[in-house]
């Protein structure tokens, strides 16, 4: 269960805003996503592989700068 303890005086959107967040961090919603459908686990490596492939550009780019 995730509890967002509101300040006095903060508004509802910025509590919201925490809980949205909270809740993004867990992984609930990808791993429910992800459950929805089987993925066979070669293709889970091949994009976990293009993904750390990209990542690891966007780093030597920033390396270069």
């Amino acid at each position: 269960m995730i509890v967002v303890p509101v300040k006095e005086g903060e508004t509802i959107e910025r509590a919201l805003k925490k809980l949205k967040r909270k809740f993004e961090k867990t992984g609930v919603v990808r791993e429910l996503r992800a459950r929805q459908k089987f993925t066979k686990p070669s293709v889970l490596k091949r994009e976990q592989k293009l993904k750390a492939i990209y990542v690891e550009s966007l780093r030597a780019k920033e390396a270069d700068k």
